[in-house]
């Protein structure tokens, strides 16, 4: 089949779904064969962990921009356009070009069909988009941030000059497994023999497992030390000292200095191991132009859109909300997959908000309003079916009122339709 137009080719990648998720590299590492190996055109940034990796990321693209390299970044999901999965600079593919390589990759996926009777699956085909676009367009570095896990991720068949890992909480356990430890095996799958890895992890019981798994493959260690950040100040722009340089970052939060400061470190071993000119100016020019739609993101002072979706994330909005809110009226109006811990994230929001509001969103993993405003011991709960007439409801705020929008990025996505429709 040929697509001629941008939802053709959209469609054909998000129904490759239907095939599931296949925990194995087998389909990758021959595509990328037949391919003649894209993934292998640049050098790159390997970026895992349960929380933070899409910020992170985008730290280290714009200090590699602002250091004057044409930089890829791959990340998922996306909040506004399907596009934002794969950019280069501060532009993502075009909708043209996300036809020309659907046509491409529909070739390879009859062959390897026919011929292996192996299914590419919907996030293998974007990686290959993602590592095709970025050979042709001849970029220098690559920052290509993990999508579930690491050791069977369809991105691990990148050897990197950097590993990353910003940290390990619980997520996709069906997946990951149940323990702190099981996941952090996971995600440690990305460190290669000999390529340095620098984490942020902050659970004391996992460095053990950190400093062993990276010294049997010869894998230098670099753990963020967190003592030598001072003066940090949460507001609407963050601003933090580390090492006693003074940094400022347009993403608000606690969490978001945590990654920033993995940014530098990241950024500073990548230097040492390509013979890089970075300076530090580069590096906060970088960090304070680092925009990213739906990680407490705010809106007219008083709406936030924060994607957090797990107890870690919900953890860092909590504590950004109540050191920059600590007198406000609390609105919160949730939305989760079914497929998530809700319970426990519902359970840490009983505790800060001042009104709970339950939705949901015309998407099939959604949870449904009701079960998740059941799972609430919150005295004033409330359930609406129409996600849009109830945040048109609440964003009607008072002075002294914030409304928190929280629970999944998809349904973040859906809002920000409704704050920014001209994009």
């Amino acid at each position: 089949m040929t697509f001629t137009t941008f939802q053709e080719a959209q469609a054909w990648i998000e129904n490759s779904h239907r095939f599931g998720d296949k925990l194995d590299l087998k389909r990758m590492n021959l595509a990328c064969e037949l391919l003649n190996h894209p993934e292998n055109s640049f050098q790159s940034i390997h970026v895992a962990g349960t929380n933070g990796k899409g910020s992170t990321a985008n730290f280290l693209k714009n200090i590699l921009f602002e250091a004057g390299f044409k930089v890829g970044i791959y990340t998922s999901p996306y909040v506004v356009k399907f596009n934002e999965r794969i950019g280069i600079n501060h532009d993502f593919i075009s909708d043209d070009d996300v036809i020309k390589y659907a046509n491409e990759l529909s070739v390879l996926w009859d062959k390897v069909y026919t011929d292996y009777s192996e299914a590419i699956t919907f996030f293998e085909i974007l990686t290959l988009m993602a590592f095709l676009y970025f050979r042709d367009q001849k970029i220098t570095f690559g920052v290509i941030e993990v999508g579930l896990g690491g050791l069977l991720d369809a991105t691990n068949v990148i050897t990197p000059a950097v590993s990353v890992i910003t940290n390990i909480s619980y997520d996709h356990m069906k997946q990951l497994g149940n323990t702190l430890e099981s996941i952090a095996i996971n995600k440690l799958g990305i460190v290669k023999p000999g390529i340095p890895l620098v984490t942020s992890i902050e659970e004391v019981s996992l460095f053990p497992l950190f400093k062993e798994y990276t010294s049997n493959l010869g894998s230098s260690l670099t753990m963020i030390d967190f003592t030598k950040v001072s003066n940090i100040h949460v507001g609407e722009y963050t601003s933090f000292t580390y090492k006693n340089e003074i940094y400022t970052l347009q993403l608000p939060g606690f969490h978001q200095v945590k990654n920033a400061c993995l940014a530098i470190e990241t950024i500073h071993l990548f230097k040492q191991s390509l013979h890089l000119e970075i300076s530090v100016d580069e590096i906060k020019r970088g960090l304070s132009s680092t925009l990213w739609p739906g990680r407490f993101e705010i809106f007219n002072h008083h709406i936030i859109l924060d994607g957090a979706h797990n107890i870690g994330g919900i953890e860092s909005l909590e504590k950004t909300l109540l050191a920059m809110y600590p007198d406000k009226y609390i609105k919160c109006l949730f939305c989760m997959m079914k497929d998530k811990e809700h319970y426990k994230v519902i359970s840490g929001l009983d505790e800060i908000v001042d009104e709970f509001h339950f939705t949901e969103i015309p998407y099939p993993r959604r949870a449904d309003a009701e079960e998740l405003f059941l799972e609430s011991n919150h005295p004033l709960k409330y359930v609406h079916h129409d996600f849009i007439e109830a945040f048109k409801t609440l964003s009607i705020l008072k002075p002294n009122e914030i409304l928190l929008v929280t629970g999944s990025l998809y349904f973040i996505s859906e809002i920000r339709k409704l704050l920014v429709p001209q994009e």
